[in-house]
């Protein structure tokens, strides 16, 4: 089974500047031409954590997702992470999963951070996304969502889960030890992909983005520094390890309401 290659990128955000932000990941993945399966940007890539969405949303025709699709294309490798968008006069934090052929998919992040007022400001999404790619199932999520388990809850139809963040500093060990208990409990890789750097509300983020095995050992971990780091995945080795230690099998079943 092929492996597939994994590129985080962790990096400082212009705030409410989509237009350096995108020229800044411009550079950033500049080199990764043919050398990567799937590239993962941080939430609100664009823009930082911002709740003045009327200032900075962007429609899905818009420069930000039609970057996303030019860097896919030349890099051949999906290019995912989280924007304001704003569509039927409503603003979501939307993760976009853009292919080399632009046939996206999407996201809209489930869990609205409260303690921020998001949920005053953008609407929840209602269904998670699982999305096949190079042979691997992968499911992505955003932030916040890390915390709830459930919504998390692999019934045996992914590989990979990606969270897309902007966690700040002194919850950083919430983070580093849930991502941990993510891919423990679901018995998949796990990647967590944040930022860095001082927002202007005075947050500040340390990084800490982290790629984590099926069996809850750590293989990336890198604090407050921008990083671009790229990681092969080995998908057969994680059947034989759910085959020898089939828990998922004895899982709970439930039904998610909207």
């Amino acid at each position: 089974m092929k492996s597939l290659r994994i590129t985080t990128v962790q990096a400082p955000l212009e705030w409410e500047a989509p237009e350096a932000n995108r020229s800044a990941f411009a550079k950033w993945l500049a080199p990764l031409a043919g050398k990567t399966d799937l590239v993962i940007l941080p939430e609100m890539w664009t823009t930082g954590f911002t709740m003045n969405a009327a200032a900075v949303a962007e429609p899905m025709d818009g420069p930000s997702v039609g970057w996303m699709r030019q860097q896919a294309a030349r890099l051949d490798a999906v290019v995912t992470g989280s924007l304001v968008i704003e569509e039927g006069g409503r603003y979501y934090n939307r993760l976009i999963w853009m292919p080399p052929d632009g046939q996206l998919q999407y996201y809209d992040k489930r869990h609205l951070f409260t303690l921020a007022g998001e949920h005053r400001v953008y609407t929840a999404g209602t269904r998670r996304l699982v999305v096949e790619w190079r042979g691997w199932r992968i499911c992505p999520l955003i932030c916040y969502d890390l915390r709830f388990p459930v919504w998390s809850r692999n019934t045996e139809d992914f590989d990979l889960l990606v969270y897309v963040a902007n966690w700040p500093e002194p919850r950083r060990r919430h983070w580093q030890q849930l991502l941990i208990a993510r891919a423990i409990e679901n018995q998949c890789f796990v990647a967590g992909v944040n930022r860095v750097g001082l927002d202007p509300n005075g947050h500040e983020y340390s990084g800490d983005t982290t790629i984590v095995d099926y069996r809850g050992e750590v293989e990336h971990h890198v604090e407050e520094v921008e990083d671009v780091f790229t990681l092969s995945l080995d998908r057969e080795d994680m059947l034989h390890y759910r085959q020898r230690f089939n828990f998922l099998a004895d899982r709970d079943r439930f039904t998610l309401e909207p």
